[in-house]
């Protein structure tokens, strides 16, 4: 929405007809870090880390097509929906030395990118990645009646605050992040932006689902950090996966993909980079450190 504060200044740019990109592009350095949302999230995600990195890299951030910002409409809003919007993206700024920096739903879209596209990218900080879970065709069926426009229409200030609850190790929204909840309310009371994001998340939910990224991570052939909260409470998914943990869901994906680096930080929940700020930037400023 346009009405959302930004930390920083907004720019656009058009990738496509009718999509325009909201983005914010901040700090100077050689290397690129391109920092892509997760699901029902926005460009104010990833300011305790831009506001941590941008004296040594150049940090941008995007809005994903129907998300803050940028354009909305009914798209496609599969994964190759998504990795085409990221390549033309890069494209058009004409970005180099470009890492992928995703969060949850946008490190599964980071991954697509990266395999479905020509886009030259050079590394993959993939932080409490999406894609890593596998569901199987009743563990899919069960989101496709259960994540519907209906559903998210219907979801009450309470069930709202509860789901960004859960982003948290505590199970709590922290103080500093309570706009993001507010934000998500204002969005509610309008109704037409309500309707293009109720409309979106579904097709978003079954993109993830269709376009399981978790068979191909062996073809992921540069250097790839991973990130995840200890004490995550959406990953595995509980209702689904009650046997499963945080521990084998991450180890299982680091397997997959050949020298990668992975990071289990404690404690902490899915929203990795919100939670834990100074460890994740850390990491991340490590992973590029000369040895």
């Amino acid at each position: 929405m346009e009405g959302f504060n930004y930390p920083y200044a907004v720019k656009k740019v058009k990738v496509s007809d009718p999509i325009q990109i909201a983005y914010v592009d901040e700090g100077y350095g050689d290397r690129t870090l391109l920092m892509i949302h997760g699901l029902g999230s926005y460009i104010p995600a990833w300011q305790k880390n831009i506001e941590g990195l941008k004296s040594q890299f150049r940090c941008i951030a995007l809005d994903l097509p129907n998300y803050g910002k940028s354009t909305k409409g009914f798209f496609p809003f599969t994964m190759s929906f998504f990795a085409e919007v990221l390549a033309a993206f890069i494209k058009k700024l004409e970005l180099k030395n470009v890492t992928l920096v995703g969060h949850s739903m946008g490190a599964q879209i980071a991954v697509t990118t990266f395999l479905e596209t020509d886009t030259p990218i050079q590394n993959l900080v993939l932080l409490a990645p999406a894609g890593f879970e596998t569901f199987s065709a009743k563990d899919r069926n069960f989101f496709y009646k259960n994540v519907t426009a209906k559903f998210i229409k219907a979801m009450s200030v309470k069930q709202i605050k509860s789901n960004f609850d859960l982003n948290f190790h505590n199970n709590s929204l922290p103080q500093d992040a309570d706009f993001m909840f507010r934000d998500r309310l204002s969005m509610r009371a309008d109704k037409v932006e309500y309707n293009f994001y109720a409309q979106m998340v579904p097709k978003c939910v079954r993109a993830m689902l269709e376009a399981p990224v978790f068979d191909q991570l062996n073809q992921v052939d540069i250097p790839t950090l991973i990130i995840y909260g200890r004490e995550d409470l959406l990953i595995p998914n509980k209702a689904l996966h009650p046997e499963s943990t945080i521990d084998q869901i991450a180890q299982a994906g680091h397997q997959q993909i050949p020298g990668s680096q992975l990071e289990l930080i404690s404690p902490c929940g899915h929203f990795v980079q919100w939670e834990c700020p100074e460890k994740v930037n850390q990491l991340i400023a490590d992973f590029f450190a000369p040895i």
